[in-house]
Order: C-alpha cells, then sequence, then structure tokens
C-alpha cells in the first residue's frame, strides 16, 4: 500500500514540475469538491447531489474531450476550484514572488501576508459568495445581494484571524511549487465553513 502511494506521489509531483497550471487546477476542483462532499454529509442532506462532484472527473478530460453544455452545468461548483482557485493562486503566488523578488525574510513575508489580506482575500470571498448564490443555488440577484450584504462583513472579519496565519507559513516555508496545493488544501476547508453557512441561509429561507 505504501509503494503505491509513494508512486502515486512521485506521479503527482511530475504532474507539478511538468504542467503546474493545470495539475493545481485538478488539485483546487478536486478539494473543493470535497469540501462540498463533506457540507453536504454535515449539513444532513439525506440525498447526495453527486451531480456537482462530477467536475472531479470531467476536469481531468475537459481539454482533451468535448463535455456537453448541460455537464458542466451541472458542476458549477467544482467549477470555481477548477476554473478560477487553482489558476488564480497559480499566478498570483508567481507575481509575489515577482514583486518581492524571490525574498522569504521576516520583514518581507509580513509584506506578502499584509498585501494577499489586504487584496485578494476579501475578493476571493465576496466573489464565492456571490458565486454560490447566483450559479451554485441559483438564487435570484436580489437575495444573494442582502445575504451578501447581512454575511460578508462577518466571513470577512473571520477570515483576517484564520488566513493570516496559514499565509505566513505558506510563504515562510511552502516551496514555490507547493504553495497553491498547501492553499489549496486550507481553502477546502474554508470552502467547507462557507458552504455550510451559504446552506443555513438557504435552509432559514425555505
Amino acid at each position: 500500500m505504501s509503494e503505491i502511494i509513494t508512486e502515486a506521489w512521485k506521479k503527482y509531483l511530475r504532474a507539478l514540475q511538468l504542467h503546474p497550471l493545470r495539475t493545481k487546477a485538478v488539485t483546487a476542483g478536486v478539494m473543493i469538491g470535497c469540501s462540498d462532499l463533506a457540507a453536504q454529509k454535515i449539513s444532513g442532506v439525506k440525498k447526495l447531489q453527486l451531480r456537482r462532484l462530477l467536475l472531479l472527473v470531467v476536469s481531468v478530460y475537459s481539454f482533451i474531450t468535448q463535455i456537453t453544455y448541460n455537464l458542466l452545468k451541472n458542476s458549477r461548483f467544482q467549477l470555481f476550484g477548477f476554473a478560477y482557485s487553482g489558476p488564480f493562486g497559480h499566478f498570483l503566488h508567481k507575481l509575489m514572488d515577482i514583486i518581492f523578488k524571490g525574498k522569504k525574510d521576516t520583514k518581507t513575508v509580513a509584506k506578502k501576508v499584509l498585501l494577499e489580506q489586504l487584496t485578494s482575500s476579501p475578493w476571493n470571498n465576496l466573489f464565492f459568495m456571490m458565486y454560490y448564490g447566483l450559479l451554485v443555488e441559483g438564487r435570484p440577484w436580489s437575495l444573494v445581494k442582502n445575504k451578501v450584504r447581512k454575511d460578508y462583513p462577518s466571513v470577512q472579519l473571520t477570515a483576517w484571524k484564520f488566513w493570516p496565519v496559514v499565509g505566513w507559513i505558506n510563504y515562510q516555508y511552502m516551496p514555490l511549487q507547493f504553495r497553491v496545493v498547501f492553499h489549496s488544501l486550507v481553502a477546502s476547508c474554508w470552502a467547507l465553513f462557507l458552504n455550510l453557512k451559504a446552506r443555513s441561509i438557504t435552509t432559514k429561507k425555505a
């Protein structure tokens, strides 16, 4: 069993080296798909919405095969990780390295964390809440707007208590090629929190 895991890890690292953007995108899609599945279980959904997990398979082959529009439409939640979260993180960390010239001293890491928390963090949380309400749940804009107005401040304040620590660990200790992978792993837990929060509001509305 350990040999299988070791071999799979070696293949993953090779894919990460040869195809970094694609690998990070697929990783983010898988992670956020798992968090959605966990959210469904925790929130007490009797019948799992497996259709939402289709992109876990679709994302690997979507550049090669012609996937129908309806299949992608039913995979909206995983599409967030595959098409947005993974690529966004990939280019964000590359940009950070360019801006700060690859430095990893304490002062530079603090600047990176501060810059990230004042720019990408507020935007990512706002975008996720709008994306989830409009595309995943299919709610009208008026309801989504009211929910974002009500919940966004508390979500962002919670993020500022949690993500700076993650950012510090990521910039200080993780090699550049592993930062998106580490971020995706932690982000899957954060997406679980946002997912459950969105579901609780949906349940109250129902």
